[in-house]
């Protein structure tokens, strides 16, 4: 996971990245297998020279691929806050 927020700070898209659905352009989301665990991380790129890292979490749930809806409710509290902050802050520069 760390080699590939390190791509999307560097403005690549790395292959285990995928668009999230139902959350707008810019959040994407990284997958990636590890010893027979599946972990994601959210992140979102729509913000003009910022990355928000909006969660990273084991995913436990064993039905299909489908980000449980918990999480999904955590992505997008803090999103909001995510465009908040970077209101704030380019009002601020």
């Amino acid at each position: 996971m760390g080699f590939a927020l390190d791509g999307v700070q560097c403005g690549l898209t790395p292959s285990i990245a995928k668009h999230l659905k139902g959350l707008g352009n810019g959040v994407y989301e990284l997958k990636d297998d590890h010893k027979g665990d599946t972990y994601r991380t959210v992140y979102v790129v729509k913000f003009k020279d910022i990355v928000y890292v909006l969660h990273a979490f084991q995913k436990k749930s064993k039905k299909g691929i489908t980000t449980p809806k918990k999480d999904i409710d955590l992505v997008k509290r803090r999103l909001k806050v995510a465009g908040e902050d970077y209101a704030a802050n380019i009002k601020e520069n």
